[in-house]
């Protein structure tokens, strides 16, 4: 199956397939979403590429479903990136901490309740593996840590998050369900919610060095820099086909954790 970005960052059209566009200089980027030459500094000394970089409202969507809200991007880091091979898996400096902890997902009405059921999946997915951080759903607002909820009308992505903050996970899903749908629940829309979830506590694209190998295209490599991407010890320094943190994901498919995402989780919590 052709590989399909997860969250593009260009006009999303619902179908059989998805055509992806970009702008291939830094120039039309920043005329095209305003995004000044300094903010695409901030991006980079990050360790996150700009390209296809837009404006929302909590900061900036970059690689395709990540949001540096303004205070990530203001802030200064003091790891430097040392990278082994290309697809192992990396997380962020940014974690949960204050472990053991049970993180809290709330699935707003916004949402179909398909969502819900994709939801559980991908609870049950992360509870299943015994880690430091758990998860489970509540119905409060006042009570959840992240929420799930609908993405604006016309969002270029399927779903969006950012990393954590403070020690505590990032606080919103994005999910634009016009696009997934509500068909294969406990599969794929179960794949790209805790992919999502992944980022909010800190983990980065398995192929963040080498999109093409998830996305097709040509080579794009994400950036490392400060907070960019710790190597995970134990992770693949080749190809890694299933793990659920790869950048893109055909329509319809389902990626459970595989061996190398849990050596990850169980490394990380």
């Amino acid at each position: 199956m052709k590989a399909t970005r997860l969250f593009t960052p260009v006009a999303l059209l619902v179908g059989a397939a998805m055509s992806l566009s970009s702008c291939e200089k830094k120039q039309e980027v920043v005329a095209k979403n305003e995004i000044s030459e300094e903010t695409i500094g901030q991006i980079s000394a990050l360790g996150f590429s700009a390209k296809d970089a837009q404006k929302v409202e909590n900061g900036y969507l970059v690689e395709g479903d990540i949001v540096l809200t303004n205070e990530m991007l203001n802030s200064k880091p003091d790891y430097t990136m040392m990278r082994v091979g290309q697809d192992e898996q990396y997380r962020t400096t940014n974690l949960v901490t204050g472990l053991p902890r049970n993180i809290t997902i709330r699935v707003s009405s916004t949402l179909p309740s398909a969502y819900v059921t994709a939801t559980d999946e991908l609870i049950r997915r992360y509870n299943a593996q015994n880690l430091r951080i758990t998860f489970s759903r509540v119905a409060s607002t006042s009570s959840a840590n992240i929420t799930l909820t609908k993405a604006p009308s016309g969002a270029g992505y399927l779903a969006s998050a950012g990393f954590p903050s403070g020690g505590n996970p990032y606080s919103q899903v994005l999910v634009n369900s016009t696009a997934l749908g509500t068909a294969n629940a406990s599969t794929y829309i179960a794949t790209v919610l805790a992919h999502e979830v992944g980022h909010c506590i800190g983990f980065r694209h398995t192929d963040y060095m080498g999109r093409q190998y998830s996305c097709g295209g040509s080579a794009v490599n994400e950036g490392a820099s400060s907070v960019g991407a710790i190597l995970i010890p134990g992770t693949p320094s080749g190809p890694d086909p299933s793990s659920w943190m790869l950048a893109c994901i055909g329509s319809g498919a389902n990626r459970p954790f595989n061996t190398n995402d849990r050596t990850a989780l169980n490394y990380v919590y």
